[in-house]
């Protein structure tokens, strides 16, 4: 380091507005690169569980020319040949209030199934086995089978699947898929056991053969870019198989770009799954932002800012790349892959004048996430937290219901639509900068094109020399600087440091300065590439091991030219289930430790704590060692934690 300045290769993108073209044929404004290989069958879905529920509280689509349409036909118009919905058994109180979330119930699912059949599209039948809302860190029993022993359960999820498939059939859907659990990692339907939770899936997948022989039978995984755990649950299921559960035929995930890793990644442990076990694989659920902005006055998961990750603009075709790119993935890269299922590519706001009115339709006809009412059966999650749609913003629609350009990907793929790119929005550089350094700003910026390339173009900031004095003053901190490029605005972020004497403070080099001494035989502990659980830039210290007192290590790093004077150094945590602990950083010099910091906690996730060592003396001639110690007794859940900025600063 030696004070140059620190330039983050991190990517955030600027926000543009959505264009709209007049006519259904070939798009005038969206870039659309053909897939090419791409089958006639191969799935286009998409999840719109929640438009019953949207329609009740008063939204109209609306097609391209501006007039009010069926929501059904317009999908099936441009490309959708597969329509999802969840089915939970009880989604009601005991006065018939609905739990929100489009208050999926069989009757829904029915409804919804023939209106997909009237327009030519397949259903596919998404069983959460639950009353509400079912994800990798909720799976709760329906209040029906509470109390139920594991057989008793079996038959229960046997029979509900039974009567709402023949529901189904008796109404003249066509059930192209059955989902048995959504996004069961290690949990479903109350069970936290791998035989019980085999027991549950092969319920619904032989009521499933029964009722639709033809239909594929689906298990739904999530958070590929755990590789490690996605081959533990293909191997759970191979041997459950092997003797007599689960006849499954497709290995499905949910991918969504900000939090799941890459496609590269996903291609890999998706084809290393269809090869060892002969599986169909499939993108279940994934979206993608085409603003940052919120309509429905109910914060949405995904905005500006936080850790996620933004390969793409925040713009229409932002959106229509990040899919196109998706789905080539899968056909081109993932030979037994079949299908791509958007997720609520049609939940926007049910209105746009005030929470009061929008909050009354969503407690009314369950068109919001979660109602109130809901908090009788979740009342850690949905009675606390109920709201409006979270995903208005991933929607192909506006806030008022037309259809964006971004729409029209589905069917472009097929044939491309390779018109003349331009520039859709900016990158959005971040910088480090010492405080005892010059800042020098980027003279140019990339101007992310629609068909996905980067250009650069000269960038005129608005930084003034004595902003620039202010902040060289003001010690650590971060700054937006704001300017202006191909008649964008641009921004640049900075952040001003001490500076630092570690080397790879954060990670991002993969230095051997770094020294890991590993006294438990920990199931996982190296360098992670995650944006999203990183403190600065996309790498840390990733530890993880399942059994209870398997996590002890130290990691060290010695420097060998540290001037004489006073330094401080501290180091940064997060992780959960880690049980009793003994954790903290500290200094060696000569081999002999002169200071240790407080214990470091670890809580939960993206909880970050820093272990602060405020002042040592480092000598002439002395060598220095820093590091930090690692034990956790963990929960029995598995001890995790990660570890980032590791830093080494001087004290006046």
């Amino acid at each position: 380091m030696n004070g140059r300045i620190l330039v983050l290769a991190v990517l955030a993108l600027c926000l543009c507005l959505p264009v709209f073209a007049g006519a259904e044929g070939a798009s005038e404004g969206l870039y659309v690169k053909k897939v090419e290989n791409l089958p006639e069958d191969f799935i286009f879905g998409m999840d719109i569980s929640s438009v019953l529920a949207e329609e009740e509280s008063g939204v109209k689509y609306y097609d391209f020319d501006g007039k009010e349409t069926d929501l059904f036909r317009l999908l099936a118009d441009n490309g959708i040949n597969m329509i999802r919905v969840r089915i939970w058994n009880n989604p009601y109180d005991d006065n018939g209030n609905g739990f929100g979330g489009g208050n999926c119930d069989i009757r829904t699912a029915v409804e919804i199934g023939k209106r997909a059949a009237s327009c030519g599209m397949k259903l596919l039948a998404d069983f959460h086995y639950s009353d509400f809302w079912a994800d990798p860190g909720k799976q709760m029993v329906p209040r029906a089978w509470k109390g139920m022993e594991i057989r008793e359960k079996t038959q229960a999820a046997y029979e509900f699947t039974l009567d709402c498939l023949q529901q189904l059939k008796d109404a003249g859907v066509d059930v192209g898929m059955v989902q048995v659990g959504n996004e069961t990692n290690n949990r479903l339907c109350g069970e936290k056991t791998w035989m019980n939770i085999a027991y549950i899936m092969d319920a619904g997948a032989r009521a499933t053969r029964e009722v639709y022989p033809e239909a594929l039978v689906a298990l739904h995984f999530a958070n590929p870019e755990k590789t490690d755990s996605y081959r533990t649950y293909a191997q759970k299921m191979d041997y459950y198989e092997k003797n007599g559960l689960i006849h499954y035929d497709v290995f499905a995930t949910s991918y969504y770009p900000y939090w799941h890793g890459t496609l590269d990644n996903l291609s890999a442990i998706l084809t290393e799954i269809a090869d060892t076990y002969g599986k169909k694989v499939m993108v279940m659920e994934t979206s993608y932002a085409f603003t940052a902005e919120d309509t429905d006055f109910s914060a949405n998961t995904i905005g500006d800012g936080g850790g996620i990750v933004k390969d793409y603009p925040f713009t229409p075709q932002g959106q229509a790349n990040c899919i196109r790119n998706i789905t080539d993935t899968v056909v081109n890269r993932t030979p037994a892959g079949i299908g791509v299922c958007y997720w609520e590519g049609a939940w926007i706001t049910v209105g746009t004048n005030s929470w009061e009115e929008n909050h009354e339709k969503w407690e009314k006809y369950g068109s919001g996430w979660a109602s109130s009412y809901a908090g009788t059966y979740d009342p850690e999650d949905a009675g606390k937290w109920y709201g409006g749609s979270a995903v208005d913003n991933q929607a192909f629609f506006d806030a008022a219901g037309k259809p964006l350009e971004s729409l029209k990907v589905f069917r472009l793929m097929r044939e491309g639509n390779e018109i003349t790119p331009k520039a859709d929005a900016l990158e959005e550089p971040s910088l480090i900068c010492d405080l005892n350094m010059p800042l020098e700003l980027p003279e140019t910026v990339n101007a992310i094109m629609t068909d996905d390339s980067r250009q650069a173009v000269p960038v005129t900031w608005r930084l003034t020399e004595e902003e620039d004095c202010r902040m060289h003053a003001g010690g650590p901190k971060q700054y937006v600087i704001t300017g202006e490029a191909e008649g964008k605005e641009a921004k640049c972020y900075v952040s001003m440091v001490e500076y630092n004497y570690m080397e790879d403070y954060s990670f991002e080099e993969g230095s051997p300065a770094w020294i890991i001494t590993d006294l438990k035989k920990a199931d996982e502990l190296y360098i992670e590439d995650k944006k999203t659980d990183s403190l600065t830039g996309n790498k840390h210290m990733h530890f993880w091991s399942a059994k209870q007192d398997s996590v002890e290590f130290t990691l060290e790093q010695t420097i060998r030219d540290l001037p004489e004077g006073k330094f401080k150094f501290q180091a940064s945590m997060m992780g959960g289930d880690c049980g009793e602990t003994d954790i903290y950083a500290y200094v060696k010099i000569d081999g002999q430790e002169v200071a240790r910091s407080e214990q470091i906690p670890i809580t939960v996730y993206n909880d970050w704590h820093a272990g602060v060592i405020p002042e040592f003396t480092h000598p002439a001639g002395s060598e220095v060692t820093v590091g930090l110690y690692v034990k956790c007794q963990g929960e029995g859940n598995g001890a995790w934690g990660k570890i980032d900025d590791i830093l080494l600063n001087s004290v006046q």
